[in-house]
């Protein structure tokens, strides 16, 4: 194997090895710091003004591990993880993440040098195995979206129903909690327990637009918090929005039929080319082999994923058709 290699699994080996131990220290005194801390806040409790409002708590640590959770929350890009984490329902804490991706990193780093022995492959599987699980994070996060999209008209049915009944807007949202599917049920949730809490409703609105940033969500909660703030009748407001959602929705349907085969086509000129060279790989090593151990190679190598990535964006610039 490599030296190359070799080092690179040593120091991944040690860093596992030495967060390992900085965690089994900084246990000892996690609760003792915790129980401090909440001693401090009851202490500062009386000195708050009374019109003060007490943010909601929440569950917000980005790894169980204290030592690592102090240092992932210093970098914005962990955050943002955490955050398509949430926005994709899964329970996994971005520190668990990461370091699923690294393991998924260094098995197919592994893998590919089993069967390749060459040490390029080997990187480049590393850099694939690291990334495929953010992809199908980000994939989780899109069709949940998607179905959250769906379903979204019927809650904003049920709420104008409810509160046409006579129901209070913040009783309303519980009533949907109830009645429609998830994803809708589980966010309008938490929306309605955060207002219970004691949030205020203009915040908790906004606090579900980050968590589903949709233009559908934000069409309602804009609607919602000017008949809020001016008035009017609520009811007739979201039957309206709810027949704008359901129609973008419909030309959304049509948009996608008329660019099926631009999408078709992107996925043929993507796919293509790595599958023609792992099967020649396979079939006829001999064939393909100096596209990775000649100079020329390499350059053709470099100009065929650059015009593949151009054409990549150009072609997806073409058939996304904002409605």
């Amino acid at each position: 194997m490599p030296a190359g290699l070799i080092a690179l699994l040593v120091f991944v080996v040690v860093a596992l090895l030495a967060f390992g131990m900085g965690s089994i220290l900084d246990q000892r005194n996690a609760r003792a710091r915790l129980i401090k801390e909440r001693l401090a806040n009851e202490r500062k409790a009386p000195e708050l003004a009374p019109d003060e409002e007490l943010a909601l708590l929440r569950d917000e640590q980005l790894s169980q591990i204290p030592a690592l959770d102090n240092i992932l929350r210093r970098s914005e890009r962990v955050t943002d993880i955490q955050k398509m984490l949430a926005q994709a329902g899964m329970a996994t804490r971005a520190g668990n993440f990461l370091g699923i991706s690294v393991l998924s990193g260094v098995v197919a780093t592994f893998l590919a040098y089993g069967l390749s022995k060459r040490v390029e492959v080997a990187w480049v599987a590393m850099l694939v195995g690291f990334v495929l699980p953010y992809a199908y994070a980000s994939y989780r996060r899109n069709k949940r979206f998607e179905k959250f999209e769906e379903l979204f008209p019927e809650a904003i049915d049920t709420l104008a129903r409810a509160v046409r009944a006579g129901h209070a807007f913040t009783t309303a949202l519980e009533m949907i909690t109830d009645e429609v599917a998830d994803p809708v049920s589980s966010e309008f949730r938490q929306l309605y327990e955060e207002q219970k809490f004691g949030m205020p409703v203009r915040d908790a609105l906004l606090n579900l637009t980050e968590r589903m940033p949709l233009v559908d969500v934000k069409f309602f909660v804009t609607a919602v918090m000017l008949q809020r703030e001016t008035g009017g009748n609520l009811a007739e407001i979201l039957d309206n929005l709810s027949y704008v959602i359901r129609e973008r929705f419909k030309i959304q349907r049509q948009v996608r039929v008329y660019t099926a085969q631009g999408r078709l086509t992107m996925a043929l000129l993507m796919g293509m080319p790595p599958i023609i060279v792992a099967v020649m790989l396979l079939l006829n090593p001999a064939f393909i082999r100096p596209l990775f151990s000649d100079p020329i190679g390499h350059t053709l190598l470099v100009a065929g994923i650059t015009l593949q990535t151009i054409g990549y964006f150009v072609i997806r610039k073409i058939i996304r058709i904002q409605v």
